[in-house]
């Protein structure tokens, strides 16, 4: 089987997905998208909501989102290493720590880089160096500036929220030091949660102002080493 894996630069969930592809065999082609600019390049492809992770798969069908993705792979694709264990209530566990993972875990790095580049000219800068193909990025990082604050405003992310999510990042990375202590997270063969979790850990850990905090869970650090690859360092 085979699937186009729809995606911009440094998206966790995107990484997710292209994780859970090969861990289930499909060959993926992908397309890298820009970053500000990929709803409406998603939307000349057919998907509709516009957001990434976005794979279309050889039989024509789209899904959207790390957790659809999972989901689909799961149900349809029979072929390569299974995602979630056979006994149900290792299935259940894994399968609420997912949920978890997409649905709390995962904006909070969404969010900070939102919030962070809002407030920031020298990070603005550094993401069009990074993620982007612009030329110049000292310029691309000021134009970058409405598109920017648009969508620190749709994921939320204004200042207030900044603080309450670096004031809760303690009690995420515990949560997940518990599942991997419990068995859920980081067996000998990764699961679909170990590919939805490892990710923002990842990313939450290339934040300058965040890195030791986020390194000084070693269970929680452990598993994004092992599953995840490295973010270049978010300065801050």
């Amino acid at each position: 089987m085979h699937a186009t894996l729809y995606g911009i630069p440094m998206s966790h969930p995107v990484i997710s997905a292209r994780l859970m592809l090969a861990h289930k065999g499909v060959a993926v082609r992908e397309r890298e998208l820009v970053a500000g600019l990929h709803p409406a390049m998603l939307a000349a492809h057919g998907f509709r909501p516009t957001t990434v992770p976005a794979v279309r798969f050889a039989d024509g069908r789209r899904v959207q989102g790390s957790l659809a993705i999972s989901t689909h792979l799961d149900r349809e694709v029979p072929g390569g290493a299974p995602l979630y264990p056979d006994a149900p209530a290792a299935r259940a566990a894994v399968e609420e720590a997912e949920l978890w993972g997409e649905q709390v875990l995962q904006p909070v790095p969404r969010r900070m880089i939102r919030r962070c580049m809002a407030d920031s000219l020298a990070l603005r800068q550094w993401f069009a160096r990074e993620a982007t193909p612009f030329p110049a990025p000292r310029v691309s990082g000021a134009v970058l500036t409405p598109t920017v604050l648009l969508f620190a405003r749709m994921a939320g992310a204004d200042r207030a929220q900044r603080a309450a999510d670096e004031a809760g990042l303690d009690a995420l990375l515990h949560r997940v030091d518990a599942l991997v202590q419990d068995g859920v997270l980081g067996g000998e063969t990764p699961n679909a949660a170990d590919f939805q979790i490892a990710p923002s850990l990842r990313f939450l850990g290339a934040f300058a102002h965040l890195r030791d905090r986020v390194r000084a869970h070693g269970p929680a650090w452990s598993l994004a080493q092992r599953i995840a690859p490295a973010y270049p360092d978010v300065p801050s």
